[in-house]
């Protein structure tokens, strides 16, 4: 339920909306702080108003709307993404889930434009492919169009960049971490009816091509290279933990989602980020539920 200052936002006349843009852009700090905490009280309606003067000339005014508009734009996205959380079951839409997250943090993002952007890739990769060949060979052509031809790649470099976690920064900047290069590769998969699942290992996210004839795994942080089981065995050997048959069990979509968020919490909380840390610790409540 709207708040009675919220509901009052329509209410307020030209001459009073004029008044609050002119301070709005006052040099005085601590006057632009009252009037920003005044135009925030009356709600989300106000970005109606607002957005026009975000492309104002004043380059002052142009950013304190901006920042305004984005704040309410960021407060309905997360939003919409708890009540996502709250919603659905074990099993959803993995696509719609990892853009919604996106849109927490990029509010102005075309979630549409993402999704036609995956179509046109898995239609170029259709005409590449014999889907009845053998596993290993339709495997390497994904991986061979994907890390080699589009140069989607796994950022060793600053693999605790947030950015690596947001799916459509990934489709972006085609870098990565585990996780989000293996949701590129499901998404894909799903798209060309491909029998592939993604496997949470200890300290590490592959995706598992299984079919009545092979089973592989694909590394596609480090450009989608071809693991067999035993691969996997050994890994978690090397980290001290002891393997068993459900370390290699599908994923569902929610503890997927789960997995993510987890990462950025825990990212956001080392950066000494408290409020992108809260925002996270809501959403990792919502998923556990």
């Amino acid at each position: 339920m709207n708040s009675p200052q919220a509901k009052s936002a329509g209410k307020l006349d030209e001459k009073q909306r004029q008044a609050l843009i002119s301070l709005l852009a006052d040099d005085d700090a601590k006057v632009y702080r009252t009037v920003r905490e005044r135009i925030i009280s009356y709600g989300p309606a106000c970005s109606e108003w607002l957005r026009e003067h975000t492309l104002s000339n004043d380059p002052v005014l142009r950013r304190r709307a901006n920042e305004i508009v984005y704040h309410f734009a960021r407060q309905g996205a997360d939003t919409q993404f708890l009540a996502f959380c709250l919603n659905q079951g074990e099993d959803f839409d993995l696509e719609h889930g990892v853009l919604l997250l996106s849109r927490t943090h990029y509010p102005g993002i075309n979630i549409e434009a993402y999704s036609a952007l995956l179509d046109d890739i898995a239609r170029d990769l259709r005409q590449r492919l014999d889907l009845n060949g053998p596993a290993d060979l339709i495997l390497r052509v994904v991986n061979d169009y994907l890390f080699r031809q589009l140069k989607f790649t796994g950022d060793e470099h600053n693999f605790y960049d947030p950015e690596n976690s947001y799916f459509n920064r990934v489709m972006d900047r085609r870098v990565g971490n585990p996780i989000s290069l293996s949701i590129l590769y499901l998404l894909l998969a799903r798209r060309l009816r491909l029998p592939v699942a993604g496997i949470a290992l200890p300290g590490h996210f592959l995706v598992r091509y299984q079919s009545s004839r092979a089973e592989l795994y694909v590394d596609a942080f480090h450009g989608g290279r071809l693991l067999t089981k035993a691969d996997c065995v050994k890994h978690v050997v090397q980290l001290r933990q002891r393997f068993e048959e459900s370390c290699l069990a599908p994923v569902s979509p929610r503890r997927i989602l789960l997995r993510i968020c987890a990462n950025l919490h825990q990212i956001y909380t080392q950066q000494k980020a408290p409020v992108q840390a809260e925002r996270l610790q809501r959403y990792l409540v919502a998923l556990a539920k």
